[in-house]
């Protein structure tokens, strides 16, 4: 146990895995109190009120993130460089994602019998104005931990989240009496709101104040023109990736009942979870690579060696518990989501080659490369998904996922490789200043 302490501690003094550390540490902290969250609403709420409450959240996060996501990779790759212009980089895109989220979210409500009965609990002006705030209010949120992040500051992240997950919680209990339907969207949006005012006093005040300070002065920020061409080719790629995490919940949303979506949902955001363990290694990786591009080799070794490590343990017992653990909120989540458990966790191992993959990529500011492989995996799962769902139920996204990123994983494989710096002996070459250690 020391000698794991020991290699721990000598982790945190690089800035690589003391990054990713802090951010997977976020996804656990996340993942448990998230557990925590539902398990509370499954208890304290209907079945018809927890799967309604399931998919308007979806359906605010999808909206939210249509731009907010996008700017992932562009934050991470551009803050660590930005300098002098890195306020208006951060309000750019804060003032970019909440604009588009709103108009989309308008251009939902407008159509809200299209999106069928689950949906109609949004009809009318009060719920109406209330959604519209809340996606603006998620982008903003969405952000603000990619820039403490794209800043090296990210072991705040997990520290906010903490303290948002609880007083989540307990708005959630205590909303259960007097909002009985409604409560849990509610509980959900309220705290979002108010952790926006002591992070970005946070990150305006303290952290970018003291990174335009430690900027080298030499050297010149880059232009929008240059980050526009980056998002070019980003942007419709992530955008696609986005069609797999949140439209692809939306779309069972108005398939199937609303406790049979909970039950899905329940499954889909634990198995997301384990895949969001291998995202926060490779966004860590994306913004250490802008630092220093030098490195990227090795450092895509190292995150690759820690992704892996981290996550195969996860997966064997979400694969082997994946019963008990879905048990914990019924015997129906059980019976229901098991084989879509097993099928995403399972999922995760490819997909940590691919995340490494498009981070180096981000690094490199190869965009054109980037657009093709997220918009080739989104394709796929989407197609995959919808032709398997008549057979296969709600299984058929665990399903089309599986399928979908063996073969993106093989596809790219061969220049990941080259990324890696594997020559035909199948060791790393190691380059100047490199010292070839994990």
């Amino acid at each position: 146990m020391s000698r794991v302490w020991g290699r721990i501690l000598v982790d945190l003094r690089n800035p690589l895995f003391r990054q990713g550390y802090a951010l997977m540490a976020n996804t656990v902290i996340t993942g448990v109190l998230g557990m925590g969250y539902w398990l509370l609403a499954a208890h304290y709420y209907s079945p018809d009120e927890f799967g309604r409450g399931q998919a308007v959240i979806t359906a605010m996060r999808l909206f939210a993130s249509l731009v907010a996501l996008g700017f992932v990779g562009a934050l991470a790759r551009y803050l660590p460089v930005a300098g002098r212009r890195t306020p208006e980089l951060i309000l750019r895109g804060y003032g970019l994602a909440a604009a588009t989220g709103g108009v989309a979210a308008v251009g939902f409500l407008l159509t809200l019998p299209l999106w069928g009965e689950t949906y109609s609990v949004l009809a009318g002006f009060g719920p109406g104005l209330f959604f519209l705030a809340s996606v603006v209010v998620w982008a903003v949120f969405t952000l603000q931990d990619v820039v403490l992040t794209g800043l090296r500051r990210a072991p705040f992240v997990p520290l906010n989240n903490l303290i948002f997950g609880l007083v989540k919680m307990g708005l959630l209990v205590a909303l259960a009496g007097a909002l009985p339907s409604g409560g849990i969207f509610v509980s959900w949006v309220v705290p979002t709101a108010l952790a926006l005012i002591p992070i970005n006093f946070l990150i305006f005040g303290v952290v970018v104040p003291r990174h335009t300070r430690q900027a080298d002065a030499e050297q010149e920020p880059p232009r929008l023109r240059e980050i526009g061409r980056f998002l070019a080719g980003d942007f419709p790629g992530t955008l696609s990736i986005l069609a797999i995490v949140y439209l692809v919940p939306v779309v069972i949303a108005t398939q199937v009942g609303e406790a049979t979506f909970g039950r899905f949902s329940m499954a889909h955001t634990l198995a997301s979870m384990i895949e969001l363990l291998a995202m926060n290694m490779a966004v860590s990786l994306t913004v250490e690579g802008s630092f220093d591009r030098s490195q990227l080799a090795e450092n895509c070794r190292r995150a690759l060696r820690r992704a892996f490590m981290i996550v195969i343990p996860i997966i064997t017992v979400a694969i082997a518990g994946a019963p008990l653990i879905l048990t914990i909120f019924g015997p129906a989540f059980a019976e229901e989501g098991t084989t879509l458990l097993r099928l995403m966790a399972l999922a995760v191992l490819p997909r940590v080659l691919i995340e490494v993959y498009l981070s180096a990529l981000r690094a490199q500011s190869r965009a054109r490369t980037l657009a093709v492989v997220q918009i080739g995996l989104a394709v796929l799962v989407l197609v995959s998904t919808l032709v398997l769902f008549p057979y296969a139920g709600v299984n058929a996204v665990g399903y089309g996922l599986l399928a979908s990123e063996l073969l993106v994983a093989l596809l790219i494989f061969g220049n990941l490789r080259k990324i890696l710096g594997f020559g035909d002996t199948g060791r790393p070459a190691v380059t100047q200043g490199s010292s070839g250690t994990a």
